[in-house]
């Protein structure tokens, strides 16, 4: 869902809404992200506040290239290639690969985000030796295969292929190998 307010497009992230007693009236707590800076703003609309309620268009487009703070993708339908800043995108840019195709909201014909897939496998390009210690709740740095750091339990090695929440960038699990 997209509104616009005070001349700004934004994204609803979250929205919670919250009945008045009495003569109070309800109130919608919402998370917002700004589509043209990508900055989050959370704030809090009376009822009786009206916003403008904006169509949110999806299109399945291919993942082409990235160049400097621009990421690019082309409609495989109809050829028509569109720049999408990383800012707007967010911190899973790097997760981008050349051919994969995500879907792309569109508002008012402008490009205002990428839908990652829940789930992302990657492999751990870089991490210190697996410590088998009797204590498996601590956790270590590892690079992955497209220069992102992230935290990992200790049994993770070189090597492996790892399964993160996308949303979050956090660590899930060892994905299973076909060797395994």
């Amino acid at each position: 869902m997209a509104i616009r307010h005070e001349g700004q497009i934004y994204r609803v992230m979250v929205a919670e809404y919250h009945g008045g007693q009495g003569k109070m009236g309800g109130v919608a707590h919402v998370r917002l992200k700004n589509l043209q800076t990508g900055t989050l703003w959370e704030h809090s609309f009376r009822s009786e506040i009206k916003l403008e309620d904006l169509e949110v268009e999806k299109q399945s487009m291919d993942f082409l290239y990235a160049d400097g703070d621009q990421c690019y993708f082309m409609n495989p339908d109809t050829y028509e290639q569109v720049g999408i800043p990383v800012s707007v995108i967010g911190p899973q840019a790097p997760f981008l690969a050349p051919e994969m195709r995500v879907p792309v909201e569109f508002v008012e014909g402008q490009p205002v985000s990428v839908l990652f897939p829940d789930i992302i496998e990657m492999g751990v390009a870089d991490t210190a030796p697996p410590v088998h210690a009797q204590q498996d709740s601590t956790w270590k740095t590892a690079k992955l295969d497209n220069g992102v750091e992230i935290m990992v339990p200790q049994f993770i090695k070189t090597g492996d292929v790892i399964r993160l929440d996308a949303e979050n960038l956090k660590y899930l699990e060892r994905a299973k190998s076909a060797g395994r």
